[in-house]
């Protein structure tokens, strides 16, 4: 199932290795590689900005979404955009918690743009961020699509990342799956803030 391209989709299950730089400058804060270690994707987030968004970038730069978080919503409303794009006729999915009040076990809808009416979820998250659990399924059934599962390092202890892998279903768009953990990680940096 392409979401944001059939590019991004594999017959077989597809394992993600994603590194979160706790401080970083230059490289963005999420690196995605594959089993081999191969960069794939990258996140660029501002780091002085007014407008909450990040750019997901493959592995030359390329941008190949927005994911725009909509301030003024009670439900942590994300709105994820092709490309560099923030018009609405560039709109893939919009994103939002399934009620106001979730600790610590976040529970998100997903709805693709087509999906106007947004009653029911075209995929839905659940799980514990903290415990790097959190699986996403299709519709509002337990049709697994992806699941996330943590991943410790003496390294990534030490130097300030947080590694956990993501298997990825065949035939579900990776790109996709990944905009999703970006989104909610940023969501948890937020709980944990307040």
């Amino acid at each position: 199932m392409a979401i944001v391209s059939p590019n991004f989709c594999a017959p077989y299950p597809i394992e993600l290795g994603i590194v979160r730089k706790v401080m970083t400058l230059t490289d963005g804060n999420f690196a995605v590689t594959d089993v081999n270690g191969n960069l794939l994707f990258k996140v660029k987030e501002p780091l002085f900005s007014i407008s909450d968004k990040r750019i997901l970038l493959d592995a030359y730069d390329t941008p190949i979404l927005t994911l725009r978080e909509n301030k003024v919503s009670l439900h942590d409303r994300w709105l994820v955009y092709r490309g560099k794009s923030t018009d609405q006729s560039d709109l893939l999915y919009t994103l939002k918690r399934s009620s106001m009040i979730q600790i610590m076990k976040p529970k998100l809808d997903i709805f693709l743009a087509h999906n106007k009416e947004m009653k029911i979820c075209d995929f839905h998250v659940k799980g514990s961020w903290i415990d790097r659990s959190c699986v996403v399924y299709a519709g509002k059934s337990d049709a697994i699509v992806a699941q996330m599962h943590k991943k410790h390092t003496a390294q990534s202890i030490l130097i300030g990342k947080s590694n956990f892998s993501v298997t990825v279903y065949p035939n579900v768009d990776f790109a996709f799956i990944v905009s999703l953990i970006v989104i909610l990680d940023d969501i948890n940096r937020e709980d944990s803030e307040d």
